[in-house]
């Protein structure tokens, strides 16, 4: 679409959602990510993500006993934890299974 055939709000729609495009990679840049970027980043809402760092279900940091942080690093390794086998890895399981302990 040209931008003489665009309306006013469709323009500002369109450089706001390129905006926070951009503060999406700007975020996945950082090391250190404070509560509302790591809700932003893990895509939790801060309700749960809040409940989740008091029952102790995502490691995070306190510094000083008030403001939470989280180590991306450390974040990305818990959201990739317990990985779903395809089905292709569980066919090839079960293969090797049935080739190791023939039935009697």
């Amino acid at each position: 679409m040209d931008k003489q055939q665009m309306t006013v709000d469709e323009y500002l729609q369109s450089i706001e959602i390129r905006q926070r495009n951009i503060e999406n990679l700007l975020l996945s840049q950082k090391s250190v990510m404070s509560f509302d970027e790591m809700a932003i980043y893990s895509g939790l809402s801060k309700s749960y993500l809040y409940k989740m760092t008091c029952t102790g279900g995502v490691p995070c940091y306190k510094p000083n006993g008030k403001n939470i942080y989280f180590d991306r690093k450390e974040v990305d390794q818990w959201l990739l934890r317990n990985r779903k086998a395809t089905t292709d890895e569980i066919e090839s399981q079960a293969s090797t299974y049935i080739v190791k302990n023939p039935t009697r």
